[in-house]
């Protein structure tokens, strides 16, 4: 009896395994049928066969999602109505697919970032409505906010956000913390590829040629930072004057009370009064007290800078930002405060201190091209005052030209920005008949005054 089980048990693993194998070789199959098809881009022939393998075997190739992900895309811009909706549908639910069978090739939050992306773009063809489509970014950032980074994504949640408000589905103070949410993560994102990209630029200054890997590492942060840079701005730029003055001071006039103690809100307060110029209102002096009294750091020292600014006592100014710089450990944080600090000096026309804070920042941080063109534009604003004579003078903007160049040679976001004010700078600077009628191509010339720097004459 024991042995006529055994041999039952041995026939039905065979047979198992046999169908196994069959449907092991069937998947091979037609996974290089549809593979071939989709190299020839006929994704419409590669969806029959792609289709049976994704259901037999899931786990049997990464092929299946990488050309699945493409066979979808074609479906769905090559269809309409109901068969499109089907589609949309379809590939949010492939992301999941892929997630569960090669969970190695994405993250949780990457996976919710690209189901959301989906229902953002086709929530009309989905029937979604704005709140339901927030929500799907609410729930990637909420998840997995380390992997939440994608620039389109970033912006589109925000966008919705502003949306809701204008609908008044969403408070003022939901608006203005989700600002704050996405602009520190796309801080953080830009801080990371700084570091990454800050390493490649020192070599490069240093007379030292990248490889050909790295040539590539450093054009693809040079992509993120430009994203990063666009996205900023168009947030910016979608809050637009829903975070005036005349919103922010009565919304944390408000709720200072009941916030008083808890010092992420009143950085955030403080710092949204700092960029919206509502410094001169006596909110502003009791958020940074509070803040600074709560939790004395870099960015309330620097706040109470401020406000010795505006008490036009600037020593003590200087004070408090030196303070902050003191404080401050983050070289990436560290370089944005030499940068404000410099701002408020060029501002007063302290350029040579200006300068100095200017150049720390490079230091710091040196594929941040701003500074370059800080100062280019400080020696431009000089130019009158430090030559001897008209020749001297008009030969300032050949410095200012040259660092100028510098912002777009280091920074990739502002390559064409740079070379257009260097190009203005150089029209401005002594021409060839200039040059001739002077008889001095080829010397060099000390520039006086603040700037202290000697440029030579270019040859005929």
């Amino acid at each position: 009896m024991k042995m006529k089980v055994t041999l039952i048990v041995a026939v039905l693993c065979l047979g198992f395994t046999n169908a196994i194998a069959q449907t092991q070789e069937e998947c091979t199959t037609k996974l290089s049928i549809f593979h071939e098809y989709v190299k020839a881009k006929n994704y419409d022939a590669a969806y029959t066969p792609w289709m049976e393998v994704r259901k037999a075997c899931p786990k049997f190739n990464k092929a299946i999602y990488i050309d699945g992900f493409k066979i979808l895309n074609h479906k769905i811009e090559n269809s309409s109505g109901a068969e499109k909706k089907a589609y949309i549908e379809d590939i949010i639910k492939f992301y999941d697919e892929e997630y569960t069978n090669f969970p190695s090739r994405s993250s949780q939050g990457e996976v919710l970032t690209d189901q959301a992306l989906e229902k953002y773009e086709f929530r009309s063809e989905l029937g979604l409505s704005d709140l339901d489509v927030y929500n799907a970014f609410d729930k990637a950032y909420t998840t997995d906010r380390e992997n939440f980074v994608k620039p389109k994504a970033i912006y589109a949640y925000f966008s919705l956000m502003v949306d809701l408000y204008d609908a008044k589905q969403k408070t003022a103070q939901d608006l203005f913390n989700k600002y704050d949410d996405v602009v520190e993560r796309v801080d953080e994102e830009v801080e990371n590829y700084s570091e990454k990209l800050n390493k490649l630029i020192e070599k490069e200054e240093a007379g030292t040629a990248l490889t050909s890997k790295e040539l590539k590492y450093k054009n693809y942060y040079s992509n993120y930072l430009d994203a990063y840079a666009k996205i900023g701005g168009s947030i910016d730029g979608k809050l637009g004057e829903r975070a005036n003055c005349e919103n922010l001071i009565p919304l944390y006039e408000k709720d200072f009370e009941a916030h008083k103690t808890d010092a992420v809100w009143l950085q955030r307060a403080a710092g949204k009064m700092s960029d919206k110029e509502c410094t001169s209102d006596p909110l502003f002096f009791k958020l940074v007290n509070a803040y600074h009294n709560l939790n004395p750091s870099a960015n309330s020292a620097y706040y109470l800078g401020i406000l010795k600014d505006k008490e036009n006592k600037s020593s003590e100014a200087l004070k408090y930002y030196e303070q902050a710089l003191s404080l401050e450990t983050d070289s990436y944080k560290k370089a944005k405060l030499y940068s404000k600090i410099a701002d408020k000096l060029k501002a007063s026309h302290s350029y040579s201190k200006a300068r100095s804070y200017y150049r720390e920042a490079l230091k710091l941080n040196p594929s941040n091209g701003r500074p370059h063109l800080q100062i280019a534009a400080m020696y431009a604003a000089s130019a009158n005052n430090c030559g001897d004579s008209t020749f001297n003078k008009r030969a300032v903007f050949w410095l200012a030209a040259d660092e100028a160049s510098k912002a777009g040679r280091v920074d990739a976001t502002l390559k064409s920005h740079a070379a257009q004010s260097a190009a203005n700078y150089r029209a401005k600077a002594p021409q060839k008949s200039d040059i001739f009628s002077e008889g001095n191509a080829g010397q060099n010339i000390s520039i006086g005054c603040w700037i202290g720097a000697s440029v030579t004459v270019p040859n005929l």
